[in-house]
């Protein structure tokens, strides 16, 4: 079974949201996306500055069986990217609820959290997945 941390919020396209209490958000790839990716090869991820939208796409992730979109869970303005993924994407396999990471967003609509799963949901829709 997949690893899935409670204290994060998902989409149904297997990405993650991390909220901070000065409302930036983090976003990356759950575990079970990149079970299903294999061995990343590289990520795309959006450009500082740039305004992404919840449930738009944001960027990609590739591996050497196939390329997957990577979508946003919420609305903001890219704030920082993860720059070590450029050198290093494995860190998506090794660790995709720490160093692998893909941006962070100031947020536009905190709101909008409360439409996204809660670590149970997600489970739930892997499991009807697998």
């Amino acid at each position: 079974m997949s690893e899935i941390p409670s204290d994060l919020k998902y989409i149904e396209t297997h990405q993650w949201v991390r909220v901070a209490d000065d409302g930036t958000a983090t976003v990356g790839i759950t575990d079970f996306a990149q079970e299903q990716l294999g061995d990343v090869v590289y990520i795309g991820v959006p450009d500082l500055g740039v305004t992404v939208n919840g449930g738009e796409e944001a960027g990609v992730a590739e591996s050497v069986k196939s390329a997957s979109d990577v979508f946003s869970p919420v609305t903001g303005e890219v704030i920082a990217i993860n720059d070590a993924l450029e050198d290093e994407p494995e860190l998506v396999n090794e660790d995709p609820y720490g160093e692998g990471w893909m941006f962070r967003v100031r947020l536009s609509d905190a709101g909008e959290l409360d439409g996204l799963m809660d670590a149970t949901s997600y489970a739930e829709h892997v499991a009807a997945e697998e």
